[in-house]
């Protein structure tokens, strides 16, 4: 029985006879041998027959907690499908509703209240943990703070981490630091399972993050630790504080430069343009907003001075502009902060203005991209660059259909959210999510199998073009700025020997560089099967 309920060995009807017989087994099961194959089709058949997709989320969960490698064998063979029920859209809306949807624990809930202890607590954990993704929920996707509800993403992560980059589910640890929470609605819900207190700041939290970034490093030697969704104001500090002494990235500001950067350099493929040449305009300057900006003008200077690649970067925040001299500015906005412009209150104004090449929305400010912005951008550009990252769906900044028809089929777009194809005056576009699972898989594998001491931004870098490398003609073709989504494992492979390469060529890995460093990616890698 006990073999039965772990998930991480269960094989439920596809346990062979023999295996039955060795293991126990016999008469806890139905008679009938199933192959995986049969298994995964019946999966399939359940879940398309469900009427929502939060109810698909809740049924693949429950899978991922009876049988792992089932349940990654459906996600590897129809990602296009089921990567937007187990993450970006849905997730958003699990996490909104995770007490009520709730059935088993998985990961690691670390609570204010267990300061002082972690390390004890951390030792519960059954698995040498390699990787852990850990948030603190306060900013979850553009949904704001969910507290403890936060530990959907962790979790939708680190599936997409196994599925995608084939990193053993064993090695993957996700955690919530559940800190409290200052959302009205949660500490007031019934089934809220969060601590009801408000949010620990200040001194107070900053200990308590150091505390289990200690414990962590110290119970899983060499282990890296992913940062996701934390608030600006402390994932900038999280950042800074640890990325040059621990194995540490935050997803938001790197992972989303890295895959932003791969778009604009699919993007200029097809335009013809030069990256120094662009001049890009930001809605959002927070941590995607100018996580992107540092990439591109570290990318930009390849052919111009950083002086003359950070005036190509603006940003637009919830005040207007921001340039110099403007009150109040945080020290990640000072950069974009450019003399010499006068204060402009809207986005429309700006581009008006400014005459960006490039919009990119990742202030998940749904709509925010409105027919006069995306009519405007058609009449300075013959082919404008149209990025429109933020998700989930209901904040997304346009939709496809709009990015397309307002600038008259020209756009060269991409989204934060999955969009059906569309057809615009007889031509069919397909346009593709900048999604992060394009690069933070493969940047994971790279550095575990490397065993990197650090990761750099050199190496979101590498990602970047290795993923920008993968974009074929024919995707281009049809609008497309990144490869299609079954493609991922391979696509991964090469980011993550992009990422192992730069370890090794700076001296961070873990011993000589291998012969063949894509090999020994491939070695690495997770297959679900039986």
């Amino acid at each position: 029985m006990t073999l039965l309920r772990d998930p991480l060995l269960n094989k439920g009807t596809a346990f062979t006879e023999a295996e039955r017989a060795a293991l126990g087994l016999r008469g806890l099961l139905p008679p009938c041998v199933l192959t995986m194959e049969t298994q995964a089709e019946r999966v399939l058949t359940n879940l398309r027959a469900l009427p929502t997709d939060l109810e698909k989320y809740v049924a693949l969960n429950a899978l991922h907690d009876r049988n792992e490698a089932l349940f990654f064998r459906v996600v590897v063979d129809n990602i296009d499908e089921v990567q937007p029920i187990i993450y970006t859209p849905t997730v958003g809306l699990a996490c909104q509703k995770y007490g009520l949807i709730f059935q088993r624990p998985r990961g690691m809930f670390i609570s204010s209240r267990d300061r002082g202890q972690i390390a004890e607590i951390l030792k519960n954990w059954p698995y040498p943990a390699k990787l852990i993704v850990v948030t603190d929920g306060e900013r979850i996707l553009g949904l704001g703070d969910l507290g403890a509800n936060g530990m959907g993403i962790p979790v939708g992560k680190l599936s997409l981490y196994s599925a995608c980059a084939g990193v053993h589910p064993e090695q993957c640890l996700p955690v919530v630091l559940d800190v409290g929470t200052n959302n009205e609605e949660l500490l007031n819900d019934p089934y809220y399972l969060g601590l009801r207190e408000r949010r620990l700041t200040g001194e107070a939290y900053d200990s308590f993050v150091d505390e289990f970034m200690q414990a962590a490093r110290k119970t899983f030697p060499d282990v890296l630790i992913q940062f996701e969704d934390f608030a600006n104001h402390s994932a900038f500090k999280l950042l800074h504080k640890y990325r040059d002494e621990a194995c540490v990235f935050n997803d938001d500001i790197q992972g989303t430069a890295a895959v932003a950067l791969a778009g604009l350099f699919s993007a200029l493929r097809v335009s013809g343009g030069k990256l120094k040449d662009q001049k890009i305009l930001f809605l959002g300057a927070g941590e995607a907003a100018t996580g992107i900006a540092d990439l591109v003008v570290s990318a930009m200077m390849a052919g111009a001075t950083e002086a003359e690649a950070l005036r190509r970067n603006w940003l637009v925040d919830s005040r207007g502009l921001v340039v110099s001299g403007r009150e109040g500015l945080s020290g990640h906005k000072l950069r974009y902060a450019h003399a010499g412009q006068a204060p402009i209150a809207d986005f429309l104004t700006a581009i008006k203005t400014l005459k960006p090449t490039a919009i990119i929305g990742v202030a998940a400010v749904g709509g925010a991209f409105t027919p006069e912005v995306l009519k405007a951008m058609a009449e300075l550009n013959e082919q404008p660059i149209v990025f429109a990252l933020s998700n989930p769906t209901s904040k997304a900044e346009c939709s496809a259909e709009d990015a397309y028809r307002y600038t008259e089929g020209r756009a060269l777009f991409a989204c934060g959210s999955p969009y059906d194809p569309v057809t615009l005056s007889g031509r069919t576009f397909v346009p593709r999510q900048g999604n992060n699972s394009y690069i933070f898989p493969g940047v994971g594998l790279g550095v575990i199998a490397s065993r990197s001491r650090l990761v750099t931004d050199e190496m979101f870098m590498a990602a970047a073009h290795a993923l920008a490398d993968c974009v074929g003609k024919e995707d281009l073709a049809q609008g497309s700025l990144y490869p299609a989504l079954p493609r991922i494992r391979e696509v991964s492979v090469r980011i993550a020997a992009a990422v192992a390469d730069v370890a090794y060529q700076r001296g961070l890995a873990d011993g000589p560089a291998p012969n063949d460093v894509k090999a020994l990616v491939q070695s690495q890698m997770y297959e679900p099967k039986y």
